[in-house]
């Protein structure tokens, strides 16, 4: 069975990369036949800029980034920004002192960029019983003495910000109401989550499925022929706003009760899966 569908967006962490943060060589033969028929597929993570692996910054055809949860999107054949929705460094302040008091690991991306506090950072892997997210931290980001002096002396407006939680003070920040509700009333942001033990913020108005629509504009792709695939929280909104939305065998609840379909796990090439279903000639 085929569909119209003329662009792709695709959530990187638990969809298109497996469990050991790799793109398997049959996944980059199905994304190869779709670009060949012309679908424009793009990255569409939570990630920074800095964060995408180089082989989808350089796997020919693909010319779209949409990281940061769709804050900043790029055009890497041009290398240069099309769509941005930054925070102002004032609400980046308010939402880093939230995250300190609830001893959560912090950073924000600037530019794509990925700044950390170096005692987390130091200390990732006891927040993450998956040893390759952590790696994948390590790897990728700039740590900073203080993050908020850090934010200060930049003086830039903020893609996203994150505060990663050790399960036990996730527990009580999510069940005491007071604490739960602290980030929602700041006026001017959204908060998610795309995994059990993270917050993200972004400016008021971002989310991946509004990048998606902002790009497919730009390009003249309607609604209806832009097909995505997710499996966290930060997800849900993209596969509501598309025309056509695929869910991971791995996803959580909600992501899988936005989608129109529900393919194999990330572990399974579950993306490709999809795309030879709906896609492909």
């Amino acid at each position: 069975m085929s569909r119209t569908i003329r662009m792709i967006g695709v959530d990187l962490d638990g969809t298109l990369l497996n469990s050991e943060k790799q793109l398997t060589a049959y996944t980059r033969e199905v994304l190869k036949k779709a670009i060949e028929q012309e679908v424009a597929v793009v990255v569409a993570t939570g990630r920074p800029f800095s964060g995408v692996p180089d082989e989808l910054k350089h796997f020919p055809g693909i010319r779209y980034a949409l990281t940061a949860n769709g804050a900043r999107i790029l055009d890497m054949q041009k290398q240069k920004v099309v769509y941005e929705n930054l925070l102002s460094v004032e609400s980046s302040e308010k939402v880093i002192d939230i995250l300190r008091k609830h001893h959560a690991i912090h950073e924000f991306f600037v530019d794509g960029v990925g700044y950390m506090n170096e005692d987390g950072l130091k200390n990732v892997y006891a927040y993450f019983e998956d040893p390759h997210m952590a790696e994948y931290l390590q790897s990728t980001r700039i740590p900073v003495k203080d993050v908020k002096e850090k934010l200060q002396t930049m003086k830039c407006e903020v893609d996203k910000l994150q505060g990663i939680f050790i399960q036990f003070f996730l527990f009580i920040f999510r069940n005491q109401k007071d604490k739960e509700e602290e980030l929602n009333t700041l006026s001017g942001i959204v908060v998610t989550a795309a995994m059990d033990n993270n917050l993200e913020i972004n400016k008021e108005g971002t989310n991946k499925g509004l990048g998606l629509l902002q790009l497919g504009k730009s390009l003249g792709i309607s609604r209806e022929e832009i097909m995505a695939c997710g499996d966290g929280g930060n997800d849900v909104e993209m596969l509501k706003e598309v025309g056509f939305a695929v869910a991971m065998a791995n996803g959580s609840d909600p992501v899988k009760k936005a989608a129109d379909f529900v393919t194999v796990s990330n572990d399974e090439d579950g993306v490709a899966k999809a795309i030879e279903r709906f896609v492909l000639d």
